[in-house]
């Protein structure tokens, strides 16, 4: 990695963005992040967000603090960045009843979980949602992505942390980084449907 290029986690909301954004934290890479939105019960290990990447759309001027760091933005915002930067993304997936599962429970400890889409609404959104943007990062030659399985992740880390240290090079402490991953943090479990694989 040259000092030019911006680290990004990316993925649905709930998808396992914050543990890897932890992850890169303690094996070494610097990130951009305010510390605004505090680790709370939906989230034990901390969020690592950057509230200016909510409004990429209109201002993305953050993305020069971002050279050499890393950075979360959710798979919405990709898009709207700078095209003349050179970006490798770690773009999260996890089985889509999971995501919605936590979502919902978010919500519900918020005191806004009630009404909006079914869950089978919601499946088929978030699937379009994300073969949307698969489709629009495989047309940038700009744009490094490695897709990274949550739930790999969190039954076996070994080949997940192999594959982070081919993409993103030496120089990280590749053993903290797994260390990092704690299953007692995962708690909606189930599921089968990938978001990136149509249903029988």
């Amino acid at each position: 990695m040259t000092d030019e290029t911006i680290t990004l986690v990316s993925g649905l909301p709930r998808s396992g963005t914050s543990l890897m954004m932890r992850m890169l934290h303690v094996g070494g890479l610097p990130v951009l992040s305010d510390g605004e939105r505090e680790a709370d019960e939906d989230n034990l290990g901390g969020y690592f967000e950057l509230e200016a990447v909510k409004i990429t759309e209109a201002d993305a001027s953050w993305v020069g603090e971002a050279r050499g760091k890393v950075v979360k933005v959710i798979h919405h915002f990709l898009e709207f960045l700078p095209p003349d930067r050179r970006y490798r993304v770690l773009f999260m997936r996890r089985r889509l009843e999971e995501i919605i599962a936590s979502q919902r429970q978010m919500l519900i400890r918020r005191g806004s979980g009630e009404g909006g889409p079914s869950d089978r609404e919601m499946t088929v959104i978030l699937r379009q949602e994300l073969l949307r943007v698969m489709h629009w990062l495989k047309d940038r030659p700009n744009f490094a992505v490695l897709y990274v399985d949550y739930n790999e992740l969190m039954s076996d880390p070994t080949a997940t942390i192999a594959s982070l240290q081919g993409f993103l090079g030496p120089g990280l402490d590749y053993a903290r980084m797994a260390e990092v991953v704690d299953p007692t943090h995962y708690r909606q479990r189930g599921g089968t449907t990938s978001p990136f694989r149509k249903r029988p």
